[in-house]
């Protein structure tokens, strides 16, 4: 069971995060970024699973800024507020609050993978192709569906990158995928047949536990290999 601390970021802000810390000994270090939910039960329970396999985690509230406390399901009246909040963030603030989590994290000694969701996901990219400007170098990142991608898929990643994204994902065009993979052949990208967006999230109507298993497993060994 983890518990939330304050970060102050770089530009002065005051924004929370939720600490997932190992039993013992922590082998690396990752900073988990949110969807555009917040930093709602199923982030806080990934972040747990990854604290049991060794790592400590820390998942800053992006939402704070803005808004704090901000938590939100899946569906009605939250996922409305999810894309109003979602409206408020922009990756270059947003980048901002995953480097006050990375520099806490640097204190443990570890290797630090950043680690995302959604738009964690392209915040995750981003960290690994703008993370240098905030004296940020990770052992690696890993994105899940990252929508907003292709934005950004030109830009040079500092370090490995693992990418997963759903075959049906409607949010994210298999062109922005192909951008990333003919830019950058070095970067890992798998692609799961039969997923959508949010096929790791056991929260969402969109769950595929097959893909979600495949991913977690493809993830531990990156880690393995980059960070512990």
């Amino acid at each position: 069971m983890g518990e939330f601390k304050q970060l102050t970021t770089s530009d002065g802000k005051s924004i929370s995060a939720y600490q997932a810390s190992p039993a013992e000994t922590p082998i690396g270090a990752i900073v988990l970024v949110q969807e555009i939910f917040g930093v709602n039960a199923h982030i806080r329970s990934v972040a747990d699973s990854y604290a049991a396999e060794g790592y400590l985690v820390l998942a800053p509230a992006l939402f704070d800024r803005y808004e704090p406390g901000v938590e939100l399901k899946y569906e009605g009246e939250d996922m409305k507020k999810a894309f109003e909040m979602y409206g408020k963030l922009s990756p270059e603030t947003a980048l901002l609050d995953v480097a006050a989590a990375y520099h806490e994290l640097e204190k443990a000694g570890k290797g630090i993978a950043v680690m995302g969701f959604c738009y964690g996901g392209l915040m995750s990219w981003i960290s690994a192709v703008r993370g240098e400007a905030l004296k940020m170098q990770p052992s690696c990142t890993v994105g899940y569906y990252a929508g907003g991608i292709g934005n950004f898929a030109t830009e040079e990643p500092s370090c490995p990158v693992l990418l997963h994204c759903g075959a049906n994902d409607s949010h994210i065009g298999t062109d922005k995928i192909d951008a990333v993979r003919k830019a950058h052949p070095e970067v890992e990208i798998y692609v799961y047949e039969g997923a959508d967006h949010g096929f790791n999230c056991d929260a969402r109507s969109s769950y595929n536990p097959e893909a979600a298993k495949l991913a977690r497993e493809r993830t531990l060994e990156f880690l393995r290999t980059n960070v512990a």
